[in-house]
């Protein structure tokens, strides 16, 4: 096999899990922007997710967030995401919208709203059982705004065992992603801040915890490959929640503001050898402006571009000016691979998929935002917190 051809083949194994959340209005603290045709429930966001699957070949999986995506059956949803080609992926918990979460959840110091915290979690672990779901994702507003407002040691001492009791409830074929952020909405200390943080709790939970990195959660000039490489090499990288970011946590598409950025943690991914199922690659977007459907599906190119670019690099030459101390030959490698315009190999990959080469077109041109804007109106538009 030549090695473009091993290049095509390894991209047509490569799956982005979509967002529920991604399909429906969102926005800001100042204002949410409706859209027309946005999903009202769970099943429309699935009908909206099979359309990106469709024109991209590479989305088979969608995330659902509890209770945003609350059914009675949820049985009977992973059937109809199955008669879409789509599987429900990702099943994740929402402790930071209830008022009793107003000092934390599972780190509150309050053992009553820590057991709720609790409940709700487990309650996610008896999801998965019924979709099928393999990844529980945890991600934790808990923190505090002010020095002495509550003990820090005594908040991690809670996380650990609201973690652990989550814990021993996962069977042998789910696994914990937990994921960190250091900062909103609490101000002076979040309990789960970094990655360091959240691979201590893993490690000591076992192997059934792994860390989920989200790029939009990172102080400014944080080198996020260089947390990517080592992750990998300790084996508790679990999976990423791709977006982009200008200053904070933007939750904008992938590869927005720094394509660069991008495509040096995809390297450090197939480097390490993480261009595998075992990490999950996540979008975590807010389309807030944009058109929802065509800008995920170019989030899903823009982290194939990514991928594509890294599996260009000459590993050898690289290796080669590595050894010898050739500083600017090993840049120039790694350059080499970035500057190659690589629209052209994902087209071939996907013709050869039976797909269009340009998935927004054909989207466009599908009549989809047309159909779904006419079809659903009347009833409540699903969006942030609902």
């Amino acid at each position: 096999m030549t090695e473009l051809a091993a290049v095509k083949t390894a991209l047509k194994t490569q799956a982005v899990e979509t967002p529920s959340w991604a399909y429906g209005n969102s926005g800001t603290r100042f204002k949410v922007f409706a859209q027309p045709g946005v999903p009202r429930n769970p099943r429309e966001k699935l009908d909206d997710a099979a359309q990106v699957h469709a024109f991209t070949g590479a989305a088979p999986t969608v995330a659902l967030h509890i209770p945003w995506d609350k059914v009675d059956d949820y049985g009977a949803l992973a059937k109809y995401a199955q008669e879409r080609g789509l599987k429900l992926g990702a099943i994740n918990s929402n402790t930071f919208q209830d008022d009793d979460y107003r000092l934390g959840s599972i780190c509150h110091p309050d053992a009553a709203v820590r057991r709720k915290a609790l409940g709700h979690l487990l309650e996610c672990v008896d999801i998965m059982d019924a979709t099928g779901s393999k990844d529980l994702k945890l991600w934790f507003a808990d923190g505090t705004n002010y020095p002495g407002q509550d003990d820090i040691r005594e908040r991690q001492d809670r996380l650990a065992e609201g973690l652990a009791q989550v814990y021993e409830r996962l069977g042998n074929d789910q696994r914990m992603l937990l994921e960190y952020k250091f900062f909103e909405p609490a101000f002076y200390m979040t309990d789960v801040p970094d990655w360091g943080t959240a691979y201590a709790h893993c490690l000591k939970l076992g192997p059934k915890a792994q860390v989920v990195v989200d790029t939009g959660h990172h102080a400014p000039g944080t080198n996020i490959e260089f947390i990517v490489a080592t992750l990998l090499r300790e084996g508790k990288l679990g999976a990423f929640d791709f977006n982009s970011r200008f200053y904070a946590d933007d939750d904008l598409m992938v590869g927005a503001a720094d394509p660069f950025q991008l495509f040096r943690i995809m390297y450090e991914v197939i480097r390490g050898g993480g261009f595998t199922p075992d990490v999950a690659f996540m979008l975590d977007q807010c389309h807030n402006i944009e058109a929802k459907i065509p800008a995920i599906i170019r989030s899903v190119m823009n982290v194939q571009e990514a991928t594509a670019k890294a599996l260009l690099v000459d590993g050898a030459a690289l290796a080669d000016a590595q050894r010898t101390g050739d500083v600017l030959a090993a840049n120039a490698v790694i350059m080499d691979a970035y500057n190659t315009d690589v629209r052209p190999l994902l087209g071939e990959v996907r013709e050869e998929l039976g797909l269009d080469a340009d998935p927004v077109s054909a989207y466009r041109r599908s009549g989809w935002g047309e159909k779904i804007a006419a079809e659903r109106v009347g009833g409540q538009q699903a969006g942030w917190g609902a």
